[in-house]
């Protein structure tokens, strides 16, 4: 896989932040990276005279094909141990990010490979993150978070894997990707949010709501 380690951090991390809606601005890639804004304007000039995006000023970062290739590498490699040291190794779903993030850059392809055949072609992470295939065309699902979806039946999709507290909350709960649930209100003025999950009924705060993914209805 071409890049350095912080190349392809930063191409993830403008994947990811594009791929949730959000304009890519030099802050947001700050806020995601835990880095200076000046260190992203000199590493956003150097990507882009690396061909691996595109920049205007006021207008935001934009991925051309080569680095959205390269994204889409790293986060196959990412999700895929994800679901290797979950599935295989028995890690608990709030450690594996941390740990993915290490060996993400170190895997050969041949043990991408080799992970894939042994869990079967996964589609999906731990966390439901959908993992990319290794050839052909790709598109990220945009789900509603907790927060803006309809009241009504639901089913979990995604959850964040950044805060390992709340993957073990969600987990206490069981708020994990395939539960069905029931949103039954929302609180005005910034209350939370009621859901049911089985026969439980819990009051869900923005730390919760915003890291939470859902389609309407069940399957």
């Amino acid at each position: 896989m071409q890049g350095t380690d912080t190349i392809q951090n930063y191409l993830k991390a403008i994947y990811s932040i594009a791929g949730a809606g959000q304009g890519v601005t030099t802050t947001a890639i700050a806020d995601r990276l835990k880095v200076s804004p000046a260190s992203v304007t000199s590493m956003v000039k150097r990507l882009s005279s690396m061909g691996y995006l595109t920049h205007e000023l006021y207008q935001g970062v934009e991925l051309t094909d080569t680095g959205t290739k390269l994204a889409l590498e790293v986060i196959r490699h990412h999700r895929l141990l994800e679901a290797y040291l979950h599935h295989s190794l028995g890690i608990p779903w709030d450690r594996v990010h941390d740990e993915a993030e290490v060996l993400e850059h170190a895997i050969s392809e041949d043990l991408e490979d080799a992970i894939a055949r042994m869990l079967g072609d996964p589609t999906h992470d731990p966390h439901g993150d959908p993992i990319p295939p290794k050839k052909g065309s790709y598109t990220e699902v945009l789900h509603d978070s907790l927060d803006q979806a309809p009241t009504g039946p639901a089913r979990v999709e995604r959850v964040s894997d950044r805060d390992p507290e709340v993957l073990r909350h969600l987990a206490s709960i069981g708020l994990q990707p395939g539960a069905e649930i029931l949103i039954e209100r929302k609180d005005p003025f910034g209350g939370p949010v009621w859901v049911k999950v089985g026969r439980r009924r819990h009051a869900l705060g923005g730390e919760i709501t915003t890291k939470v993914y859902v389609s309407q209805g069940t399957k």
